[in-house]
Formats: structure tokens, C-alpha cells, sequence
């Protein structure tokens, strides 16, 4: 799930509301990544491991710490992440017993966590687009005038009161010489 889909709970309500009706869709990319630096690393250096396991076998010891790097690894990103997203972690992450996980476990766990992770990325890149195109659309509405504004007028540069055709060589009379000094 990512940032624009909002989970929800058995019964069916949606877990990122609050009393005012706010989802996560509402909240800025920044309010739900605290630290997303420290995310995106915790990201590469997950998805690198993943590679690892699929090209090679891992022995016990091998296995064991990798493990140790998998639940270090949520730990760390829980601290860059905000609450609500903590919790979906919480939810999809499910710990290891207490042998040591076989490579196809730590091969599911490890994918999984690369694809909430890619997940949570490709929400955040649609919000920000989302917020840009807002953006743009609310610049582009201040940028038009309102009907009939296009037109020059009184008080408008360019606009000459004429009281009737210019003789030849005259000028109308609110236009300047053309000298500045």
C-alpha cells in the first residue's frame, strides 16, 4: 500500500481518519516520511540485499545475520516514518521464530519488504505530482483575467481617449514625446 491508498481496518473503516475526516491522502508527502533521506538509504541498501540473497546460498551463520539486518533494518525505518505508516509496517512485517529462517523465508521477507517499500515510494511520487499539478493549476487560474479584462480601458497603458480622427502630424494626447531626459 502506498500513500494515497488508505488501509483499512476488519471492520471496514478506513485506519488513516482522524475526528476531522482527514485520510492519509490529505497529508503532505513530508508529514508521512519524517525522514525520508534515511528511508530511501534503508530502501537501497534492503533492495541491494535482496539481490544477494537470490544469486547466492546462504549458510546458518549467513542466514542468522541476515535476520539480524532485516529486523534492525524496520526498526530503523519505523524512526523515519510517521505513525500511521509505523503501524502498516507493524501489520505486513511479520518477525522471524526463533530458528534461524530458512534463505527462502528471509527471501520472502526480504522481497516484501522491497515491495512495501517501492509501494511507498510511488505513493509519495504520485502525491508530489499530484501537489505540482494543483500547484500549476491554481498559478495558471491567477495567471487569466477575467472576462472583459483583456481589453484595454481607462486607467489601462496604451488605452487613448480620442475625440474624434487625428489630423495629420497631430498626436493623441496622452502619448508622450518618446524622450526620457
Amino acid at each position: 500500500m502506498g500513500v494515497a491508498d488508505a488501509p483499512s481496518d476488519p471492520g471496514g473503516t478506513p485506519t488513516g481518519e482522524t475526528d476531522e475526516g482527514d485520510t492519509d491522502q490529505q497529508r503532505s508527502p513530508h508529514d508521512l516520511v519524517e525522514q525520508p533521506a534515511k528511508v530511501m538509504r534503508i530502501g537501497s541498501m534492503v533492495k541491494s540485499l535482496l539481490e544477494e540473497v537470490r544469486n547466492a546460498p546462504l549458510d546458518d551463520a549467513g542466514r542468522a545475520h541476515l535476520a539480524q539486518v532485516h529486523e534492525r533494518s524496520i526498526a530503523e525505518l519505523k524512526d523515519g516514518l510517521a505513525p500511521e505508516l509505523v503501524e502498516e509496517l507493524d501489520r505486513i512485517a511479520l518477525p522471524f521464530g526463533d530458528d534461524n529462517p530458512s534463505d527462502a523465508e528471509l527471501r520472502i521477507a526480504q522481497a516484501q519488504l522491497v515491495g512495501w517499500l517501492e509501494g511507498l515510494f510511488h505513493g509519495i511520487q504520485t502525491a508530489l505530482v499530484a501537489q505540482q499539478m494543483a500547484a500549476q493549476a491554481q498559478l495558471q487560474q491567477m495567471r487569466q483575467l477575467p472576462p472583459g479584462m483583456g481589453q484595454s480601458g481607462p486607467g489601462m497603458p496604451g488605452w487613448a481617449q480620442q475625440s474624434g480622427p487625428l489630423q495629420p502630424g497631430e498626436r493623441p494626447s496622452n502619448e508622450g514625446t518618446g524622450q526620457y531626459l
